[in-house]
Formats: structure tokens, C-alpha cells, sequence
């Protein structure tokens, strides 16, 4: 799925993986990125968001992909057993991804700026890193990041191995960070509870963003 016939060199082998796996214990369970925001799920408008900034796009999600039908995405479950994490995750986007880069954001983050891709490359390539990763408000957000494919089998053996935390590894591997104001607000707001979910709605609609 191409959502950009021109796109700069780089995004245009980036390929956008949506990690919507969590079980959402903190939003009553069941799949957090399908709950509505602004009467849509919230899985359209991390879509809306990141879409356009990829080559292509795709869900990593277990279970029934079914119930993602209406998005018409592929749904790329874990390859590992017992769903050990997010980095689990990114390893199935990694090894299932068409194209040299992959960049994986969560699906409860509805505000995600449009330059993520075009910036995470920027960082990588000054750092001389293979990888980076999105920063605001002086913290860093490992799900958010920029993933070579080439690292894929070096992922695999380490989560294999019982690796669960994605900053730990990427630092053993050199990671950038690229780092976003976080006024009028933050692009990397997650919406976890029904409070945040209700914020969320907030400041999507405050802000003009169409719902």
C-alpha cells in the first residue's frame, strides 16, 4: 500500500508498522487502538498520521486479524511464542517488512508528527547510528523508532535469549534520538485509560485535527 507517489528517498523505503498488540489491562481490555476517538477508532488517526510518511503500512497484532478488516492493513502477528513484549513486535516488522527500514509507532498515539520519519533519519544519520528513536519532554520513546532490517536476526537472538527491554538493546547497538518540542502539546500522547482517552479527544478536537 503506497500512500505517497512522491515522497523523499529515504521515506520511500521506510515501511510504517503499527504495533497493536498490547492487552490494554489500564483501558478495560480488548483492543486499544479500535476504541473510538472523536467517533473513529483510534487506529484511523495514528493511520491518518503515519501513513503518508511510508511506503507502505501494516499492523503487528495477534489473535483474529479480522477484527482489523475494516482498515484494509496486513496484520503481521509475533513470530515468537508466549508474545514476550513489544520488542517481539518490532521483530515481526522487522523480519516481515518489504523494505530496508522500518519505523513501528504505537496504536494508541493519535497526535504523531508528520516529519517522524523524515527526522528519525536525520538523527540516525548525524549520530552515524543504524538506529533512532523519538524523544519529548526529555524523555525517550523506544516503541517510536527507526528500525534496519539488517538487524533483524541480531533482534531475534537477543529476545530469544530474554532480552524485554527496547532501549537496553538499542543501546547496545548505537541509537539516535530525535527530539520534538512538546507546545502546544506533546506529538507522542498515548492514550492509556479511559481518562486519557477522553483528554485525547480534548486536544484532538482543541487543536483542529480532523476527527
Amino acid at each position: 500500500m503506497t500512500f505517497a507517489s512522491e515522497m523523499p528517498a529515504l521515506a520511500s523505503e521506510t515501511f510504517g508498522v503499527i504495533l497493536a498488540g498490547g492487552l490494554a489491562r489500564r483501558m478495560g481490555g480488548g483492543d486499544k487502538p479500535l476504541r473510538l476517538l472523536a467517533g473513529r477508532p483510534m487506529l484511523d488517526h495514528v493511520i491518518a498520521r503515519i501513513g503518508p510518511q511510508c511506503a507502505g503500512l501494516a499492523l503487528n497484532a495477534n489473535g483474529d486479524p479480522a477484527r482489523f478488516a475494516a482498515h484494509g492493513l496486513p496484520v503481521w502477528p509475533d513470530t515468537l511464542p508466549d508474545h514476550p513484549g513489544p520488542l517481539a513486535g518490532i521483530l515481526a516488522a522487522m523480519e516481515a517488512s518489504p523494505l530496508p527500514w522500518v519505523v513501528t509507532v504505537p496504536g494508541d498515539s493519535p497526535f504523531l508528527p508528520d516529519d517522524l520519519v523524515d527526522r528519525l533519519h536525520a538523527a540516525r544519520r548525524a549520530a552515524g547510528t543504524p538506529l533512532a528513536c523519538a524523544a519529548s519532554g526529555g524523555f525517550t520513546h523506544p516503541p517510536i523508532a527507526l528500525w534496519p532490517r539488517e538487524l533483524a536476526p541480531a533482534l531475534r537472538a537477543a529476545v530469544a535469549a530474554g532480552e524485554r527491554k527496547i532501549d537496553r538493546w538499542t543501546a547496545r547497538h548505537g541509537v539516535a534520538h530525535a527530539e520534538w518540542p512538546t507546545t502546544p502539546f506533546d506529538p507522542f500522547f498515548n492514550a492509556n485509560t479511559p481518562e486519557e482517552l477522553a483528554q485525547a479527544e480534548t486536544l484532538l478536537l482543541g487543536q483542529g485535527f480532523s476527527p
